[in-house]
């Protein structure tokens, strides 16, 4: 017979939903201020615009498939007012799992095919960042408004003297026309869960994607956890891209130069070292709520 489903009292999970607010409140505290200011910062919001999940469902906090909430001297947990939660007659709370899937079903198999793949290839490490280079390669219109470290005919010469080899599709179509042949592979969203691969920014940047998709079946503290990998691995992005943000305070990663490669592979491999255990738990998520 089964073990019945971890039970969290009124004091204990009225204290981590506490915490978890607390937490994403500090994580978006720039980001909130700029936007009520009118004001955009060129790295740090950029996975509030690019991801479609905002602060206030950052500092929801969820328990996580499976965790029932105990009932407080209030009555049930606010979470008996929100989506695919169900409340028990003696006032316990929980995911309404059959209700979930019924919902998300196709998104959590996805996501959980993605995953899977992309965790048994080995990382990759050699692309040194230049799917930024090639969105801006032979274009007078970038993507962002920011001046280029080595000008125009410097960052094309960069491409030119590179071999590419993005595996990412949600980086691979930001490319300029002129390096879309450049390419040694033609991504697309079909061949998505073929190609990915873990050493990729861009794939492990997207696990927060896949956090907030899973929603209210992922427990609040993965989620966050995604979020600060995601933001850590932008800043890279960044650094190692072709533009200048010295205004910003952020130091270049030259990865025209075989110092700038070299730091740019070890930033990669502990990312993507990062990324596998979350990945891992994201699976486990996955496999929870489809029962394997």
């Amino acid at each position: 017979m089964p073990a019945p489903p971890p039970s969290l009292p009124a004091a204990e999970w009225t204290a981590l939903a506490q915490a978890h607010a607390e937490r994403a409140d500090a994580l978006t505290a720039g980001h909130r201020a700029r936007r009520a200011t009118g004001t955009r910062h060129p790295v740090e919001d950029f996975l509030h615009e690019y991801y479609s999940a905002r602060p206030a469902q950052l500092r929801r906090w969820h328990p996580g498939a499976g965790v029932v909430l105990a009932p407080g001297a209030d009555g049930p947990a606010p979470h008996a007012a929100w989506h695919w939660y169900a409340t028990a007659d003696d006032g316990a709370v929980a995911l309404d799992l059959d209700a979930f899937l019924a919902d998300r079903g196709d998104t959590v198999a996805f996501v959980a095919r993605l995953l899977a793949a992309t965790a048994a290839r080995p990382a990759h490490t050699g692309c040194f960042g230049l799917h930024e280079w090639a969105m801006v390669y032979r274009d007078d219109e970038h993507r962002h408004p920011l001046p280029l470290r080595l000008g125009q005919a410097g960052t094309d010469a960069v491409v030119e003297a590179h071999p590419i080899r993005c595996s990412h599709f949600d980086a691979f179509r930001f490319f300029t026309p002129a390096a879309v042949g450049r390419n040694r592979l033609q991504p697309t969203r079909a061949t998505q869960v073929e190609l990915e691969q873990p050493g990729c920014l861009h794939a492990t940047m997207d696990l927060y994607k896949w956090a907030y998709k899973l929603g209210p079946a992922v427990p609040g503290e993965l989620l966050l956890d995604c979020f600060v990998l995601a933001a850590d691995v932008r800043e890279l992005d960044m650094r190692a891209s072709p533009y200048d943000l010295h205004e910003a305070g952020y130091e270049p990663v030259p990865i025209e130069t075989p110092e700038g490669k070299a730091q740019y592979v070890a930033a990669q491999r502990e990312f993507a070292r990062r990324g596998a255990e979350l990945r891992s738990r994201l699976l486990e998520v996955c496999d929870r709520l489809l029962g394997v």
